[in-house]
Formats: C-alpha cells, sequence, structure tokens
C-alpha cells in the first residue's frame, strides 16, 4: 500500500500504512508526515528569529506528542510541542518570544490544523516554560 509523494522541491517521500491496515510499514504514515511538517516549520522558523536576534543557539530538538479524536476523521485534536535547545547563553525570553512568533505568526503549519496546541521548551537541560499556544 505504499505510495510515493513528490512535492514542489522534488524530493521524493514514500508514505505507508501500519501492517494492520494492510500496509507494510515501508515509510512514515500520513498524520506522522503532519506532525513531522509542523515540527519542521516551527523549527526552522524558530532557528531563523534566533539567529536574526543574535542568540548563541547550538542545537534545537523538538518532542511532539499528539492526540487523535476516537472517530472519523480521527484528526489531531491536541498536539504539543517540547522544544530543547542549547547554547551558553541564550535568553529565555528571546527563546520564548521566538516559539510565540513562530506559533502565533509565521508557521503556516499550526494555523492550518485545527487543534488545541500547547508547548514547552528548555534550555540546556532546564525546563523553562509549558504553555497553550
Amino acid at each position: 500500500m505504499a505510495f510515493e509523494a513528490v512535492g514542489e522541491s522534488g524530493h521524493v517521500v514514500r508514505i505507508d500504512a501500519a501492517e494492520s491496515v494492510g500496509g507494510t510499514n515501508s515509510g512514515p504514515r500520513p498524520m506522522e508526515l503532519v506532525l513531522h511538517g509542523l515540527g519542521g516549520c516551527t523549527s526552522i522558523d524558530i532557528v531563523s528569529i534566533l539567529n536574526k536576534m543574535r542568540e548563541p543557539m547550538e542545537t534545537l530538538h523538538v518532542d511532539i506528542e499528539a492526540e487523535r479524536a476516537e472517530d472519523h476523521p480521527k484528526r489531531f485534536t491536541k498536539i504539543h510541542l517540547h522544544y530543547r535547545l542549547t547554547g551558553d547563553g541564550l535568553d529565555e525570553k528571546k527563546v520564548h518570544r521566538a516559539i510565540e512568533l513562530s506559533m502565533h505568526k509565521y508557521c503556516s503549519a499550526s494555523a492550518s490544523l485545527n487543534a488545541e496546541l500547547t508547548y514547552s521548551f528548555e534550555i540546556n537541560g532546564e525546563k523553562i516554560l509549558n504553555q497553550n499556544a
């Protein structure tokens, strides 16, 4: 049941379903790609914004947890993004501002989703914030 999707950029992504529904599990599932897109969109924004702020960010990782409706179309109802940043001297207020700008102004993926979005972040292993988007 696998499919190959070719985007505007020309990159190919193999998409599949779980074996339990007839797939071969040879690629990410469509709803996983939605979350990957959201995480990628906000991460790109955050890195760009922090670079413009001249913040000394070294790494950014995002962990995403989501809940889906039980009934079809089984859309996402809640999505939580947890950002883990490293960098000596990162300003937590600027990191918070970068996340806010991404979530509310720049990220077209977050603007396209009809789910409750929340986020939290930590800098150098210290949890700073947990809040609704």
